[in-house]
């Protein structure tokens, strides 16, 4: 069965999130699961919205377009930064419009994973076993979640980035590209690991840490 779907956000995160579910219905033999009905965005640039036209998907308006959907379209909040996505299911949440899950067909997710609704898996990422998801957390291109990790709500793993197992990442983690967090350890809520870090030590909440080690 078809499902409606609309992009939250048309910036490039946006743009790369319709691949994903342009990939995930091209994956499926029967009926697609998804028909894309288009984007919304409070503020969307001349540029992006040339690029979304491109694209051959419309623009509808702003968030407050949801307000009159029917409870069966779904929205994927694609907004890269954690608490930039935060604040618009803040705003959007109240329309009682269910999450997408999506997954790119070329990514993977071990066996006992619990996610919870809006998550967004890119290509090549790679989850393993035990790990535990929260609400909208994005997982980009070819990262590593370890065994028995916990993702809090509105986490993003920045591309080519690796945790470790055993992790804890708080609620609007964003762990930056190409950064590693080694196993065991805690990041703190809102805390940023900059691109390229090597976390070794546990990080406090609302605070950014970058190079190597991490300081």
């Amino acid at each position: 069965m078809t499902a409606d779907i609309i992009i939250v956000g048309c910036g490039g995160h946006g743009r790369e999130t319709l691949g994903i579910i342009q990939a995930i219905n091209r994956a499926e033999a029967g009926d697609p699961p998804w028909r894309i009905l288009g984007f919304v965005d409070d503020a969307p640039s001349e540029l992006n919205l040339k690029r979304v036209q491109r694209l051959a998907a419309p623009y509808l308006g702003t968030t407050g377009w949801l307000r009159d959907q029917p409870n069966t379209t779904h929205v994927i909040l694609a907004v890269g930064d954690p608490c930039a996505r935060r604040a618009v299911d803040e705003r959007v949440g109240g329309y009682g419009l269910p999450g997408a899950t999506l997954v790119h067909p070329s990514a993977e997710v071990g066996p006992d994973t619990v996610a919870g609704e809006g998550l967004l898996v890119f290509a090549g990422a790679r989850v393993t076993t035990n790990v535990t998801l929260g609400r909208h957390v994005h997982l980009n291109q070819n990262i590593t979640i370890g065994h028995d990790c916990s993702l809090a709500d509105f986490v993003s793993v920045n591309p080519l980035a690796a945790v470790s197992g055993d992790c804890v990442l708080d609620e609007g983690v964003m762990v930056g590209t190409n950064a590693t967090v080694l196993q065991g350890l805690r990041v703190g809520r809102d805390a940023t690991v900059g691109a390229g870090a090597c976390v070794v030590r546990d990080v406090p909440a609302a605070t950014v840490v970058k190079g190597v080690p991490a300081r």
